[in-house]
């Protein structure tokens, strides 16, 4: 396995401003859950069209005395497990939305595990990535139970699929059916990765954790400490294999065609949505990240298609990712080979989506 890295809530034309009055309309209680005033995360005091919100270096510069450069859009939000609606403006990355949210619930940000989008399950379809649509509503999920599990390793590959929340946990995505942790039934997608054999996973990369779940030698035990979502008593979980079932958005959130979306250099920029020949790619350079070391990352994926979307052979595609911050994954030359064949074909439309 070579080396590897990690890396939409629903606008109300426009959201109005929190209030801490229970009975007034702009607090919601859509849980049942006891009315409390919650605090309230700073709001937009003149509210504009999505299209005139905020230029594509919204947020990495600092701030001057007169402009604002962070996006000034407003999305609800909501805790997984129940809360009323809180409204969340302000932020220019994953972290920065994490503490905003943090804030608005009153509790420390690293109690958030991470969020799903137009959905309350730990449904990894729906999973917060590095964009946000404009429509999208924003589930947030806190630390639940913390639980240890001892593993025999018997075969090569346990069948994980990790990912990161942006913030210093990873956790995991995908469990192959059949696989050793498939048979593990106390282990469940979604849950946090925290402890390796009492190593302290927290902080690392999703592909750091992956690489050292594959250097633990075939046919040893050792120890893995988990932290699961919180859970409602209501609460369903999505599948664990597959993703049958009803489709998302049914509830009328994430209809949006333009996405706020993260950027490596910490700006956020208002998009168009991808076509289907650039998702198509991604999707696909995904599934190789899937395949060849066990991580899933939308936002990796994006980035490798950037640098190879607009190239005319693979030594320039190999060049540019050398030039990059990509370099420090190491990649090998029979991967980047497999990542230029997914952007070729993509841009040729032979993905059918």
């Amino acid at each position: 396995m070579p080396l590897f890295n990690k890396k939409s809530t629903k606008i109300s034309n426009p959201s109005p401003p929190m209030t801490k009055d229970p009975h007034h309309p702009a607090f919601h209680d859509n849980n049942n859950y006891k009315n409390h005033p919650i605090p309230t995360a700073p709001t937009i005091q003149h509210h504009h069209h999505h299209h005139d919100s905020m230029s594509t270096n919204g947020g990495g510069a600092g701030l001057g005395e007169s402009t604002v450069t962070k996006p000034q859009l407003v999305f609800n939000c909501q805790l997984a497990h129940g809360s009323p609606t809180g409204f969340i403006t302000g932020f220019a990355s994953v972290k920065e939305l994490y503490q905003k949210i943090a804030e608005c619930y009153d509790f420390p940000m690293d109690e958030i595990l991470f969020c799903t989008l137009n959905s309350h399950k730990v449904d990894m379809s729906n999973l917060l990535g590095g964009q946000i649509g404009l429509n999208d509503f924003i589930f947030a999920h806190k630390k639940g139970r913390p639980k240890e599990v001892e593993i025999v390793k018997s075969e090569d590959a346990l069948g994980l699929t990790i990912t990161d929340n942006g913030a210093g946990y990873a956790f995991i995505k995908r469990i192959k059916s059949g696989s050793v942790i498939d048979r593990i039934q106390h282990i469940q997608i979604g849950d946090h990765i925290e402890k390796l054999d009492g190593i302290n996973v927290v902080g690392k990369r999703h592909y750091e954790v992956a690489r050292m779940l594959k250097d633990i030698p075939t046919g040893s035990t050792f120890t893995i400490r988990l932290v699961e979502p919180m859970k409602s008593g209501f609460q369903g979980i999505a599948p664990r294999k597959g993703t049958a079932g009803s489709k998302p958005g049914k509830q009328g959130y994430g209809s949006g065609k333009e996405t706020l979306r993260f950027k490596a250099n910490g700006n956020a920029a208002i998009e168009d949505e991808h076509d289907d020949a650039t998702q198509s790619g991604i999707d696909a350079i995904n599934s190789l990240l899937d395949s060849f070391m066990g991580i899933n990352d939308s936002e990796l994926a994006t980035q490798i298609w950037d640098l190879g979307s607009n190239k005319i052979n693979s030594m320039d595609f190999a060049e540019a990712i050398d030039a990059s911050d990509l370099e420090a994954f190491g990649f090998t030359d029979d991967f980047i080979i497999e990542l230029w064949g997914a952007i070729t074909d993509a841009r040729q439309g032979r993905y059918k989506r």
